[in-house]
């Protein structure tokens, strides 16, 4: 990449991964972050950014000992959909417990820092507080236009 992204690099590298993904190209595995490296001209942190994204969508997941691959089936939905999709599927009401961070991890088969960061972004947009020693709570319910 000759010049930098006002998107961030690594959201440029990892929608082009979607879209080869998409498309069908390639196989189940994907290519080492060494070649992804030399492939985009970037540094291995980047990389790995972009990897994390398309982990937290449920795009690709790291499989130890073999590296990143493509997820294939089951829930399309990213990991933002489905987490926002709880309060309905689990008809949670305003004010009521929203599962913890452990169980959406269990859930979702997700890593922690990617169910932190959706969780983050469902508190900014409102549908989720915080409340001290007791957890999150619903603060409002999922609409089309508060899901990102």
């Amino acid at each position: 990449m000759p010049e930098a992204s006002p998107r961030g690099t690594y959201l440029v590298i990892a929608e082009a991964l979607r879209t080869e993904i998409a498309a069908g190209q390639g196989s189940d595995t994907l290519p080492s972050e060494a070649e992804f490296m030399d492939r985009h001209g970037v540094s291995r942190n980047t990389i790995r950014r972009a990897l994390k994204v398309l982990e937290a969508d449920g795009v690709v997941e790291s499989a130890p000992g073999i590296g990143w691959r493509v997820v294939r089936g089951g829930d399309r939905r990213s990991l933002a959909e489905r987490m926002a999709d709880v309060i309905t599927e689990d008809s949670l009401a305003v004010g009521d417990t929203y599962p913890s961070e452990a169980k959406l991890c269990e859930r979702f088969g997700a890593s922690r820092t990617a169910v932190r960061r959706v969780l983050a972004q469902m508190e900014g947009n409102g549908l989720l507080a915080t409340v001290h020693g007791k957890g999150r709570t619903v603060r409002a319910l999922p609409t089309a236009t508060v899901r990102s």
